[in-house]
């Protein structure tokens, strides 16, 4: 199969796993990055009219392209994403007693700021909702291998979905352009995983795709607390 013959048949698989969650959970949302794989499930997800509410993060550091993707998917397909940000309390207190790029200087001080900024946030986009999908794929990190493509999230008690669980870097990006589906221009600039402004870099030729986030750190330390597989849900509250 051509390269086009080859991405129209994982789009129709992809809306075919799309299609099954929503038959079976009603109320089921995208959690996007806005990152690339984001971006081909909201184009999937729109151009369908499938009934996904789909919502977003803005942590208060994101890169202004970042945030800038939000206007431009609302012009591309007339939808709004929802946003949810962090409690602004808890921001401030945490700025006050740390310093506000306090998660360089340790692992813990940087979950600290990604459960302020992300994973408090995320519970509450969350709430009321029976399944969510995401973007992630196995190829994106070490943390990521053995990845389903459904999972019981026993964190927030729901279901997950992880639709490109098994697609390439080189599907997602022959989607995007076929499509000519809006994405994050920083993707051009050298950044294939997008995260807050300080906690991201450009990635040099030859490294991981997640090389540039948290780069300070050891590879096998790089999550959030957004996607924790085997986590408790006590483990999971010690960093908020």
């Amino acid at each position: 199969m051509t390269a086009a013959t080859t991405i129209v048949v994982r789009r129709a698989e992809v809306l075919a796993r799309l299609d099954a969650i929503v038959r079976e959970f009603p109320r089921v949302s995208l959690a996007s990055s806005l990152g690339a794989e984001d971006m081909v499930l909201t184009d999937i997800i729109l151009r369908e009219r499938l009934p996904v509410r789909i919502f977003t993060l803005d942590t208060g550091r994101l890169h202004a392209d970042t945030v800038g993707l939000i206007g431009r998917v609302k012009a591309h397909y007339g939808h709004d994403i929802e946003v949810f940000r962090p409690v602004a309390e808890s921001v401030d207190a945490y700025v006050r007693e740390h310093g506000a790029n306090a998660f360089y200087e340790s692992v813990d001080l940087r979950k600290r700021c990604c459960a302020i900024r992300k994973v408090e946030p995320l519970a509450r986009a969350l709430s009321g909702q029976q399944a969510w999908v995401t973007g992630l794929r196995r190829a994106q990190a070490v943390t990521r291998t053995d990845l389903p493509w459904r999972e019981h999230d026993a964190v927030h008690g729901i279901e997950k979905f992880n639709p490109l669980a098994d697609w390439s870097e080189d599907d997602v990006w022959t989607c995007l352009r076929s499509a000519g589906v809006p994405y994050n221009p920083l993707h051009d600039r050298g950044y294939p995983s997008i995260g807050c402004d300080p906690c991201t870099r450009a990635i040099r030729p030859g490294e991981d795709v997640r090389a540039g986030r948290w780069w300070w750190e050891s590879s096998d330390s790089k999550e959030c607390g957004l996607h924790v597989a085997t986590a408790s849900a006590s483990e999971v509250a010690l960093e908020r």
